[in-house]
């Protein structure tokens, strides 16, 4: 068995991974990075208390009770302040961490393992990296003490060595898979840090270690699962503390690879731009339909391409690192790239105002079978079959639903 993590603040993201969970019987598992939610606003403009409120409305609106929904904070740490001071950094990472555990996050990824402003150049010694997140850790444990009676424990995940948030930046040929010696090093190194704070109760919770297990994702390549690269970091698991592994980066694997990966004890997958990936395509594939529908009568066509390119122009800095090339290749990444750099921009107003106009055109006009079949023919054998609505809102949940299945699927969750 194993558990997969929506990493995505996006609300039909959230929503699509909430019916899938109420469908196969799991839990809503949602994690937010510390850029992406902090306590100034992070990149989607909330808190960590507003974030939560926002996945439990979902939650409690599909039908789900308050304990089948796990909020995890991802990559908690000084990233977003890594250009100040480490100090100052640690600091609001701290204040961010007391956040987290005091609006309900129970899953906690302690990752500590980024250079600050006046740190050594050339990365961070293990130790370093050890006791920063016992810090943390131990920031969590006593924010945890100020918890209400019968708040769940909380659970810890260490460990750094992930891809890049996101996907990589530059086109690479392989991806190295940690070394199995990696694994007894690093849990040896932040075992001594947990307790020079006296956190031993806090090590027993730890239920994830983070490692690369030789996948990854860039602007246009796949790099897929080798178990057999794999297999001596599978095999080098400690009995103790009880552990299974974290995989970042998982977005576009195949069923087969995944399903590979939770056997070999990578039991926790992580997936996001994959799924604002999804939610992209059905957007675009409705945006044909509408001009192929509605193309000559008296309507006003939405245009939610041309105001997406038209705020991803206006501010490159989201995707600008990402996409290498001439221009027509700039061009074709800055929408279908693996990366999904545009997922930065969904939330703009001029975005989501064509957004809605596209939704309301064809809830108004039930876009015609035929053209459902020629641009989104998952969604046309659901409708045919009775199992959707021929509406665009079901339409786009139901795409996105295709990726969660494969990862339900892997972890054990048939539906």
């Amino acid at each position: 068995m194993g558990v997969y993590a929506v990493c995505s603040a996006h609300p039909q993201v959230i929503a699509a991974a909430a019916h899938a969970a109420k469908e196969n019987e799991s839990v809503l598992h949602v994690e937010s990075t510390s850029n992406q939610v902090n306590q100034f606003g992070g990149y989607t403009g909330q808190n960590s208390e507003q974030f939560a409120n926002f996945v439990r409305t979902v939650g409690r609106e599909i039908g789900l009770d308050h304990g089948r929904v796990l909020l995890g904070a991802d990559h908690l740490g000084p990233f977003p302040w890594r250009h100040e001071s480490a100090s100052v950094a640690m600091d609001k990472a701290r204040s961010l961490v007391r956040a987290c555990v005091l609006t309900g996050y129970q899953k906690i990824h302690l990752d500590a393992s980024m250079v600050c402003a006046d740190d050594p150049t050339g990365g961070l010694d293990e130790l370093t990296v050890a006791e920063r997140a016992a810090a943390l850790c131990e920031a969590a444990e006593n924010a945890s003490g100020e918890s209400p009676p019968n708040t769940p424990a909380l659970l810890y995940v260490v460990g750094t060595e992930v891809p890049a948030p996101g996907g990589e930046s530059t086109e690479q040929n392989a991806i190295s898979v940690t070394a199995a010696e990696h694994v007894e090093s690093t849990l040896r190194t932040l075992k001594q840090a947990f307790a020079k704070r006296k956190l031993e109760r806090a090590w027993d919770r730890i239920i994830g270690l983070v490692v690369e297990p030789g996948v990854e994702f860039g602007d246009r390549k796949i790099f897929d699962y080798d178990p057999l690269k794999a297999r001596p970091l599978s095999a080098a698991l400690p009995a103790t503390p009880e552990l299974v592994y974290e995989a970042h980066s998982t977005d576009y694997q195949l069923a087969s690879s995944l399903k590979q990966m939770v056997e070999d004890h990578f039991a926790i997958l992580k997936v996001g731009p994959e799924l604002t990936f999804a939610f992209r395509e059905a957007v675009f594939a409705l945006s044909a339909i509408e001009h192929e529908t509605l193309r000559g009568k008296h309507a006003r066509l939405s245009n939610v391409r041309g105001a997406l390119e038209a705020v991803m122009l206006r501010d490159p800095s989201y995707w600008r690192d990402y996409y290498h090339g001439d221009e027509n290749r700039i061009r074709i990444s800055q929408f279908y790239s693996y990366s999904d750099r545009c997922r930065y921009y969904w939330h703009e107003a001029e975005v989501k105002a064509e957004l809605e106009l596209l939704i309301e055109n064809l809830t108004t006009h039930h876009p015609p079978l035929m053209l459902v079949s020629q641009y989104l023919p998952f969604e046309y054998e659901a409708v045919r079959a009775g199992r959707l609505g021929n509406f665009p809102s079901e339409i786009i949940r139901h795409h996105i639903r295709t990726v969660l299945l494969r990862y339900a699927a892997a972890c054990g969750r048939e539906t």
